[in-house]
């Protein structure tokens, strides 16, 4: 008795077969994933506040020795609208500050030739957070909890009131 060999299936026609699932498979796959870069985020220690699409606060912290010290408020605020206005920042507990923005203008607290932002006292400790009521001349406002740091980081320190 003679036997002939079956023929095997090979991995090849397998391989050949299962490519366009795959491919198919990646191309559902990555339509259904958000573009993570057209989100905006704080890419720092601060946090960002939109208070309309063409009026925010950016990457906003408060630089202080302790709670009840006097604050520094590091971060900027962008007017990409056409007409002048003003933002205000009210830290709970402290006097406010208003900072006037040009059309189409950003401004950097605290830094060389930007808008210097002091604060009185500062009512929490560094490494907690503090509510502060950003608002804008054109009616829109938010409260939001602006972290507080000391000047424990380097890039810190030349910050402190």
């Amino acid at each position: 008795m003679t036997r002939t060999p079956s023929r095997p299936t090979t991995p090849r026609r397998s391989l050949m077969l299962a490519i366009p699932v795959i491919v198919a498979s990646a191309v559902a796959v990555s339509a259904c994933s958000p573009i993570t870069t057209d989100i905006a985020y704080s890419p720092s220690d601060g946090i960002r506040v939109d208070l309309t699409d063409e009026v925010r606060a950016l990457n906003l912290l408060i630089v202080s020795t302790g709670e009840g010290a006097p604050g520094t408020l590091l971060g900027g605020a962008a007017n990409d609208s056409d007409r002048a206005l003003e933002i205000t920042l009210a830290p709970e507990g402290t006097d406010p500050v208003d900072v006037p923005l040009e059309a189409g203008e950003t401004v950097y607290f605290s830094v060389d030739d930007g808008f210097e932002a002091q604060f009185g006292n500062i009512d929490a400790a560094p490494g907690a957070t503090i509510p502060v009521t950003v608002s804008s001349s054109t009616g829109e406002t938010q409260t939001v909890e602006v972290p507080v740091l000391n000047g424990a980081l380097p890039e810190y320190e030349d910050y402190l009131p």
